[in-house]
């Protein structure tokens, strides 16, 4: 693999942007856009994001702006390109309903693929908090209600920004319906895209397009500032919210909760019994396009790669490729993210993220990159604490 450590290139970079300016982090969180000790200048084996597919080497913000584009070109041909985005996606409004100082609104949206309506609940503090537009998050998950605060225990992002002053925008899968009942589990059918037809897009890409429209839908509402929008999820949330905001440069910033930020194939039930590293599964990015999406029939979880289960569709294209989750990082630069780490994501992810920062660095940069760490993959009130102030630090009013 071709890293940054092995051209020994790093300090080489000539740096002619102006770099954006953001506050640095609070004091509570500047311990965490750093690695461990252990980690710091390791780069691992991945290939870096700064070598263009014919072997150049990126060594200016000019020159990452073009493999910036060579990235985002190869992974939408590799996952299947996206349709034209949605300019003005129709919103219809289902009920509007108040919780405690929020109002809360059921909403059909139109942004997945084919224009089909998704379900969401928006979430819009008092008056008092609307003095000038807001900043907003997107929350997505497997059902909107769980986002909102209506569902699984701590993964309520939407409902507890929202209680702090921002607009939050709850979805789930484009298939699954709202229902005010038992959330304690995750559930419905896989998304594969739409039912009955071909499948154009990879499953995981179909939902970064959804998501890049839901990003519209704020960004059309009144209450809004369009340029302070983030995206958060977790688990399978959190690989959704990792390809939105690296497919959709809208996104102001981003956290990624405990997705599993590289491809792993590695037997790691032990230390995460969730499996959430499972890119190759159907319902991610292992269909095999052109074949007629069928939910019912998307079988179950798969054996690991390891184990003797062929890779499939766009991941075995990855992979063999020598492509990893790293290109798409390094598309966040120089726009904030932070994973919320636990048992997917452990320090040891350290060495994935320091390709990003080498981004951020080349383009004059820093603090935007993070990482904290939990025992569990289930989110914990500190972990979510952390989260929220990070969202309350990138998406400040700058004036």
């Amino acid at each position: 693999m071709l890293t940054v450590a092995a051209f020994g290139f790093a300090a080489e970079f000539v740096n002619t942007a102006e770099p954006a300016k953001v506050p640095r982090p609070p004091a509570e969180l500047a311990e965490f856009f750093a690695p461990p000790k252990q980690y710091q200048s390791d780069f691992a084996k991945f290939r870096s994001p700064f070598v263009f597919a014919d072997g150049r080497l990126v060594r200016t913000p000019a020159d990452w702006q073009r493999r910036r584009a060579e990235i985002l070109s190869t992974w939408h041909k590799i996952m299947g390109p996206w349709p034209a985005l949605i300019d003005k996606p129709s919103v219809e409004v289902v009920s509007t309903t108040h919780r405690e100082n929020t109002a809360q609104h059921q909403l059909r949206v139109e942004i997945a693929l084919g224009g089909e309506m998704v379900d969401a609940l928006l979430l819009v503090p008092a008056g008092q908090f609307l003095a000038k537009k807001r900043p907003a998050v997107l929350v997505v998950y497997y059902d909107a209600e769980t986002g909102a605060g209506l569902g699984a225990p701590l993964r309520d992002y939407g409902w507890q920004l929202a209680k702090r002053g921002f607009v939050t925008l709850s979805i789930g899968k484009p298939n699954a319906r709202i229902d005010f009942g038992d959330h304690s589990r995750p559930r419905g059918e896989p998304y594969l895209g739409p039912v009955g037809k071909p499948v154009r897009v990879q499953p995981l890409s179909a939902l970064a397009y959804a998501a890049a429209n839901a990003h519209t839908v704020l960004a059309q509402r009144p209450e809004v500032d369009p340029a302070r929008i983030g995206i958060v999820g977790h688990s399978f949330g959190g690989k959704w919210a990792m390809f939105a905001s690296c497919l959709y440069d809208k996104f102001a910033c981003a956290v990624w909760s405990d997705p599993g930020i590289v491809f792993d194939e590695r037997d790691r039930r032990k230390e995460n019994p969730s499996g959430s590293v499972n890119y190759w599964d159907v319902w991610y990015l292992g269909f095999d396009l052109g074949v007629v999406a069928d939910t019912k029939n998307a079988g179950p979880f798969r054996k690991l790669p390891s184990e003797g289960q062929a890779r499939t569709g766009a991941y075995k294209t990855l992979v063999e490729g020598g492509h990893d989750l790293v290109e798409l990082h390094a598309l966040m630069a120089p726009r904030p993210f932070l994973v919320s780490g636990g048992t997917a994501d452990l320090p040891e992810r350290w060495p994935a993220l320091n390709h990003a920062s080498a981004v951020n660095k080349l383009l004059g940069c820093d603090h935007r990159v993070a990482m904290t760490n939990r025992d569990t993959h289930t989110p914990t009130e500190q972990a979510n604490e952390q989260v929220y102030r990070f969202f309350e630090w990138c998406l400040s009013d700058p004036k």
